[in-house]
């Protein structure tokens, strides 16, 4: 094997270990306490979970967010499952203009997937709201059924981790070390839907 193949392989192994090492976690659950630091979290799955909070993430709170706020135009994170022949929401939350537009596996239920996209268009439909969306390089159209669970986040501070407050916060896992990128905590009793 050439020195060339040599390295070339070498380096395919250590940037496969370095991407497994390296992995983004989601995290859902309640605080259980935050020391300014590091974020306890009793997770969904009723676990115990330390995240570090480094001091440049900026936690998000969660407000009220209905179909009624959803317009032409606007970008939506949808997370959507299939039934049948039909495009369901579990997830509705408006995003960042700046938010990368696409369909991807997501792991709020089994088989769920992410669509970030543009809302072309909202109508009403059997059972429920059909929001058309498009992520550039396909359209989707989802059902919103009622009580389809709905919520936005807005700017917060750090002293809104607190016990109690439901959250979800998106993590890079170092080797075990869970790092928050990520923080959105519940707000007035508006929990984070994602």
């Amino acid at each position: 094997m050439s020195a060339f193949r040599l390295i070339a392989a070498a380096t395919l192994v250590a940037a496969s270990t370095a991407a497994w090492a390296q992995q983004n976690t989601n995290i859902r659950g309640t605080v259980s306490a935050f020391d300014g630091k590091v974020i306890t979290i009793k997770s969904n799955a009723g676990q115990d979970v330390s995240v570090d909070m480094p001091e440049n993430v900026v936690p998000s709170i969660t407000k009220a967010f209905t179909m009624a706020d959803v317009k032409p135009g606007m970008k939506l994170g949808v997370t959507t499952i299939k039934r049948g022949d039909q495009t369901i929401a579990i997830d509705v939350r408006p995003i960042s203009a700046q938010a990368p537009e696409g369909l991807s596996d997501y792991d709020l239920q089994p088989q769920s997937t992410m669509t970030n996209a543009i809302a072309d268009a909202v109508v009403t439909a059997t059972g429920g709201n059909e929001i058309t969306l498009n992520y550039k390089t396909g359209v989707v159209k989802v059902l919103v059924l009622p009580g389809t669970p709905m919520s936005q986040a807005a700017p917060g501070q750090r002293a809104d981790v607190k016990a109690g407050e439901t959250i979800f916060v998106a993590a890079r896992n170092e080797g075990g070390k869970l790092t928050a990128v990520r923080v959105q905590v519940s707000k007035d009793g508006v929990k984070p839907t994602q």
